[in-house]
């Protein structure tokens, strides 16, 4: 990769943490020699006001979150880059978040994985303690022995840019091809990778996928505002339309009864779905500028959501249909993004924020309690997907700074 081209990935990957965010910050450059860079090098990937969208770093913290992307070390330029950045764009409380106080204390640990740039997201630990992880960008799967922090990386076919990984009832591994329009299994022993082209060219972007306990897959399929079933006995893959255009699904969870559940990431609905028929039924959130990104399901059924557009926590009765919403503690333009449910705790992210926030919510007490999610010495990145280990701890990312974090509440051990 071209020195230009390595930087421009940089920059995009630092400092596009959210469009909103960006859309909201007008960037200005002083006139010094290092802006020409910066206009050469960012802007064909980017719009220049996402770097003032950032929370702003010294100069040594821009030069590590240099060094957890590219290799540029070698480059004159890099250090007229990050101390332009670092004078100009240095550390900032612009969008700070709201930290709520609380009692509970949780650990984080972190791995750095071993491709630059790749986006490392939506971990998921196997049953043997095995981390499986998806880099998006480097187009590959990677997996982590937790006990000894051995990783290793298969390639995928060309552009599959899978954008989750996930594992069946077998433990077998699985990815979404995010840009070419499969899923695939991957074979740790031999690396062999088996796709599965979507049926219907209109359906082009499989993003989350969950398998239920007969061994189905089901998958969303944003922008192409689709759902699809996969079963891998006979590769055959069905897919159906949303019910409302451009309602975006997103997260996907099922309940206790094998029912998938959707989250709509383009219109204020929660969708349910038939396992049998694949018939969809859509549940109208109250407030029509209702965005959901993710959801979890609990113990007792209930469906919890985050409420992206609005900066709030949501839980959904399933049988009365009834919504219930908290703001979440840094405000409506917090962005909450993933969510998950452990013990019947609520546990999801303030993406809005920087840094980005960890929000633990208590549905007894309707309490909340929040951390900033490091990377490393510094805070940089956004959460876009949290799942629970076989324990009952958490896994997430940072995918800006290459990294896969396990969160450890207290009382519990680390896998």
């Amino acid at each position: 990769m071209n020195l230009r081209l390595k930087i421009s990935v940089l920059l995009m990957i630092l400092l596009g943490h959210h469009s909103v965010m960006a859309q909201s910050t007008k960037a200005t450059f002083p006139e010094e020699p290092a802006k020409q860079l910066i206009q050469s090098y960012c802007s064909s990937c980017h719009q220049l006001n996402r770097i003032s969208g950032s929370s702003g770093y010294t100069q040594a913290q821009w030069q590590q979150l240099t060094a957890t992307m590219v290799d540029l070390s070698a480059s004159p330029d890099q250090t007229k880059i990050t101390n332009y950045l670092a004078k100009h764009f240095p550390p900032n409380v612009n969008h700070q978040p709201k930290l709520a106080a609380g009692s509970e204390s949780i650990s984080f640990k972190e791995w750095v994985v071993p491709t630059l740039g790749q986006r490392s997201r939506d971990p998921i630990q196997a049953d043997d303690g095995t981390i499986w992880w998806a880099g998006q960008w480097g187009n590959l799967i990677g997996r982590i022995d937790a006990n000894t922090g051995e990783m290793k990386e298969y390639p995928l076919p060309p552009n599959a840019m899978p954008h989750s990984v996930t594992l069946d009832p077998q433990g077998n591994v699985w990815y979404t091809g995010n840009k070419n329009g499969t899923v695939g299994r991957v074979n740790p022993e031999t690396g062999e990778v088996t796709q599965y082209h979507m049926p219907d060219p209109k359906a082009k972007d499989p993003h989350t996928a969950i398998f239920d306990r007969h061994g189905i897959m089901w998958m969303t399929l944003q922008h192409s505002n689709m759902l699809g079933r996969l079963d891998p006995t006979t590769g055959d893959i069905k897919l159906v339309n949303m019910p409302t255009p451009g309602s975006r699904p997103y997260g996907i969870k099922l309940d206790e009864n094998d029912n998938p559940w959707v989250a709509c990431n383009g219109s204020n609905c929660l969708v349910k779905v038939n396992p049998e028929t694949m018939a969809l039924t859509e549940y109208k959130l109250p407030d029509d500028r209702t965005k959901v990104r993710r959801l979890d399901i609990a113990s007792d059924g209930m469906i919890w959501y985050v409420n992206s557009s609005l900066g709030r926590l949501g839980r959904f009765n399933p049988t009365s249909a009834e919504a219930k919403e908290w703001p979440s503690p840094s405000g409506p333009q917090s962005h909450p993004y993933a969510i998950v449910v452990v013990n019947d705790i609520v546990w999801y992210n303030e993406s809005g924020m920087r840094p980005d926030a960890l929000v633990r919510f208590d549905p007894k007490s309707e309490k909340f309690q929040s951390w900033p999610i490091p990377s490393g010495e510094f805070y940089a990145g956004i959460v876009r997907h949290m799942r629970s280990t076989p324990s009952g701890n958490i896994l997430m990312h940072q995918s800006s700074t290459n990294r896969i974090i396990l969160v450890t509440p207290q009382n519990q051990s680390e896998q």
